[in-house]
């Protein structure tokens, strides 16, 4: 028999992982088939709450920035870049804020950016997952995630509504996907949950016909 190779080997983990976790994969999807229909259904709602989302983040992280950089200074480590990174988190924080139409297009940029390099994690798993535990969708899944990051790109001066739409759209379809794999990786959970009890059964055949004759 041909030993088993390094990359076939990390596959194999890999495939195990996500059986073992595959309700986790199928929540993901329902969250964001959720949040798809958020966006379709209250596209002005949902593009406003992201960015005091955005906002808010920004402003705590700045202020947890500059406590960092002043204990820094007390302990007489090097403070500076934390002080300016909390000041320059405060900045985007206030202008998300208080502009939050200057934010939208920076916002679809940054969404543009985190899409583009998701859908490329996800291309990468998805060739070191196993065929039949599916990698097909997992790729599908990865591919739209790029599609959707450079549409954002290359027109990054859309309206509010429209961008909700499109937000809207790729969660959905990136929930969908995500489903299924989640129902592909249960199946094969069962099939190797299955394996073990009919070995031990076929194994008891023979130890019970053994028996009879010694009868």
């Amino acid at each position: 028999m041909a030993e088993t190779t390094a990359p076939e080997k990390a596959r194999e983990a890999l495939s195990e992982v996500l059986a073992e976790s595959w309700w986790a994969v199928g929540l993901r999807g329902l969250i964001g088939i959720a949040f798809g229909l958020i966006c379709l259904l209250v596209p002005a709602a949902a593009i406003l709450a992201l960015i005091l989302l955005f906002s808010a983040y920004m402003l705590v992280d700045g202020v947890l920035a500059i406590a960092s950089g002043i204990k820094a200074a007390r302990n007489g480590e090097r403070w500076g870049l934390l002080i300016l990174e909390g000041v320059v988190d405060l900045a985007a924080g206030a202008v998300a804020f208080l502009w939050p139409e200057i934010t939208t297009v920076v916002f679809v940029i940054l969404i543009a950016v985190w899409a583009i390099i998701s859908g490329g994690l996800m291309l990468g798993a998805a060739f070191r997952l196993k065929l039949d535990h599916g990698r097909g969708w997992l790729a599908l899944g990865g591919v739209a995630s790029v599609i959707f990051g450079i549409v954002l790109l290359v027109a990054p001066v859309v309206g509010a509504v429209v961008l909700t739409w499109w937000i809207g759209a790729y969660a959905i379809v990136f929930g969908v996907l995500l489903l299924i794999l989640s129902f592909k990786l249960h199946e094969k959970k069962e099939e190797r949950a299955a394996k073990p009890a009919t070995r031990t059964a076929a194994k008891r055949k023979p130890a019970r016909r053994t028996a009879a004759k010694k009868a």
